[in-house]
């Protein structure tokens, strides 16, 4: 009896297997059927059964995949339905999430419906996957010249304006400021200050994925990655222990200028205070 049952189970297991071929078989062709028809939405969602059924094809429909997602994209696009999609290239890095391609032709389409700084994101991820990757390169630069206010880099080759943020922080951190919470880090050079200057623990938050990035890349470069914990979040967002682990005792800025008066600077700099910061015995 217990052979019977051992037979019948391979043989189960067997039929599966033979089932499962014979679907994605039949997906493969319908898709190509669908392609020359140039039905790229019926195409798409066969290719879609494929590789869930068949994980080990990823790589020889790769490129086929690419095609009808792309032609599929665009007639989605002309239709306006953008929720669509949206979802069909979530689907798509859910399967292929390191390619570089896909992800460059998702931060195209955000960029042209006016989402920049999600579109610097994909660009600056198909970047990482492929540096060699041109098409990215250029998206990347060209998104963040919209992105990056000018006066970054005013400020970056303004030697006695960052000689004396240097030594103010050096200052406090001398004086007994061991924690630090930069707010809005920008390019990450005072969190990096402060982590010269002994600091023993540093946080920064940075509201725009595009500088996030960025910052993410320069502390990297000066290989403070493990030292500095970098936060895509607003100040106001900022919960203690969910974030930091506690409260700081050095907050610093550079967000003192004239959008001191703008949207959520004060908020930002009082809650800060209320809720970040240590507090004077």
């Amino acid at each position: 009896m217990p052979n019977s049952n051992a037979k019948f189970r391979c043989n189960h297991r067997g039929g599966q297997e033979a089932g499962r071929r014979e679907l994605v078989s039949r997906s493969l062709q319908s898709a190509q059927h669908c392609l020359e028809d140039q039905d790229f939405g019926t195409a798409y969602a066969h290719y879609l059964l494929v590789l869930n059924l068949a994980p080990e094809l990823k790589t020889s429909v790769k490129e086929t995949f690419q095609f009808t997602l792309f032609k599929w994209a665009e007639e989605l696009d002309s239709l306006a339905r953008i929720q669509d999609l949206f979802n069909c290239y979530e689907q798509a890095l859910e399967l292929y999430p390191n390619d570089e391609v896909i992800c460059n032709s998702m931060g195209e389409h955000l960029f042209r419906m006016g989402f920049r700084d999600e579109a610097a994101g994909y660009f600056h991820k198909a970047v990482k996957l492929n540096p060699d990757f041109a098409d990215a390169k250029e998206n990347f630069y060209r998104v963040a010249n919209w992105l990056v206010e000018r006066w970054h880099f005013i400020m970056l080759n303004d030697t006695k304006r960052n000689l004396t943020y240097l030594k103010a922080i050096e200052n406090a951190v001398r004086s007994g400021c061991k924690s630090v919470l930069d707010i809005g880090t920008g390019t990450g050079i005072l969190s990096m200050f402060a982590k010269k200057a002994g600091a023993s623990f540093v946080y920064a938050c940075e509201l725009s994925k595009t500088m996030y990035e960025l910052a993410r890349d320069v502390v990297a470069a000066n290989n403070m990655e493990r030292e500095i914990k970098l936060l895509h979040l607003k100040s106001l967002d900022i919960e203690i222990p969910k974030h930091i682990p506690e409260r700081v005792s050095l907050v610093v800025t550079e967000t003192v200028d004239a959008g001191l008066f703008g949207e959520g600077i004060v908020e930002s700099l009082i809650h800060a205070w209320e809720h970040l910061l240590l507090q004077p015995k």
